[in-house]
């Protein structure tokens, strides 16, 4: 048996080469973050052809031109973030909006998950959005440029990654008041959270949704059936459960996130849900 990883660095027609390659060389399977959701579904559809289980998971194709897809609900997501937001703020005031890049699923799908509630709320004003990748200093200098563009900033709609963390770090830098922010289960924005008492909500994509994509890819090849889309439960963290993951910080990189346990008995569990 034979393991190839590779990383396309957010380059959609690099992944599509990766891919035709894997094809060329006749592997068994193939489990893909996509760099993008419409690019690589003609590979796709020639390595289906060829009879290549594919486990799409986290960022997600529009083709049903694989084997699984395997995904917490992205729409779900930004409806409980921006449900959190405007009620923290009181159902009105002035937000930032922070996103990953633009064209991947799960940006686009979290975005129009908060679209409802949002537009249910219309003296909550949007002054600005973000769409940076999911690291800290490309938020904390987005963030930083639209602080001194608005002297006003009721709350911080973050939907996901290290974006949070960049958010506090240039309200803490400029020297602004902390406000009610969203965010994902990134150490360091758990840590700030803490340090300086934020009001914030966090879920998280399980980091170990790569695991479980081997997990079905194996099922698959061995003749079980998998269903076609795996939906992953969101956990929630809030102020009731942060310390039960700052206890396990240390096991996890500064740039990291803290994810929960998982094991077989898990994956089982969850294939056997759907």
């Amino acid at each position: 048996d034979k393991l190839v990883v590779t990383d396309a660095q957010g380059d959609a027609n690099v992944q599509i080469q990766q891919i035709q390659s894997m094809i060329d060389s006749d592997v068994d399977a193939i489990i893909l973050i996509a760099g993008s959701s419409t690019a690589p579904a003609r590979v796709l559809a020639d390595a289906c052809a060829k009879g290549i289980a594919i486990i799409n998971f986290d960022s997600l194709v529009d083709t049903d031109q694989v084997t699984a897809k395997v995904n917490t609900d992205s729409a779900q997501w930004g409806d409980q973030a921006a449900k959190f937001l405007i009620d923290a703020i009181g159902g009105k005031g002035k937000i930032l909006v922070l996103n990953g890049p633009a064209g991947v699923s799960v940006s686009d799908d979290r975005r129009k998950g908060a679209d409802a509630a949002l537009k249910a709320h219309p003296e909550v004003t949007v002054l600005a959005e973000t769409n940076t990748p999911y690291n800290v200093a490309p938020a904390q200098e987005a963030v930083t440029s639209l602080l001194f563009a608005n002297s006003e900033i009721d709350g911080i709609l973050s939907l996901g990654g290290a974006l949070s963390a960049g958010a506090v770090l240039a309200l803490d830098k400029q020297g602004r008041e902390q406000v009610p922010i969203t965010g994902e289960n990134a150490r360091q924005f758990l840590e700030l959270w803490k340090e300086k008492g934020l009001k914030s909500w966090a879920t998280m994509q399980p980091n170990w949704l790569g695991a479980f994509a081997a997990y079905t890819a194996v099922q698959a090849l061995e003749g079980e059936d998998v269903p076609v889309f795996v939906k992953i439960p969101l956990p929630v963290i809030d102020n009731s459960n942060i310390d039960q993951y700052l206890a396990r910080a240390a096991d996890f990189p500064a740039d990291g996130y803290i994810y929960s346990p998982y094991d077989e008995a898990l994956f089982k569990k969850l294939l056997a849900e759907q």
